[in-house]
């Protein structure tokens, strides 16, 4: 399903977002030091399940490796994301 989320790079309020079924999804990042510090990323309850958190993150990686940030995650679903996706590790700081 993630092909068809639409998903938002707000940098006025650090997060990557996607706005379903009239709820907002999101990953929030703060930058430090050419360090893209992913905090936390929520998906309410009834959108879980639906590849929406993938689809956030995804962009978060996609967006530091296109501006050549580091990632660091600090968040428990994001660090799950990066086991599975190995092709993104060498943006870890």
């Amino acid at each position: 399903m993630s092909a068809t989320i639409a998903v938002r790079h707000n940098a006025e309020a650090s997060r990557f977002e996607a706005e379903i079924e009239g709820q907002l999804a999101r990953c929030d990042y703060r930058l430090r030091d050419g360090v893209m510090l992913l905090i936390h990323t929520e998906v309410p309850p009834p959108l879980e399940g639906r590849g929406i958190g993938a689809a956030l993150v995804r962009a978060a990686l996609e967006h530091a490796a296109a501006t050549g940030l580091k990632v660091r995650p600090l968040c428990s679903f994001v660090s799950a994301y990066l086991a599975r996706h190995p092709q993104y590790r060498p943006l870890v700081a």
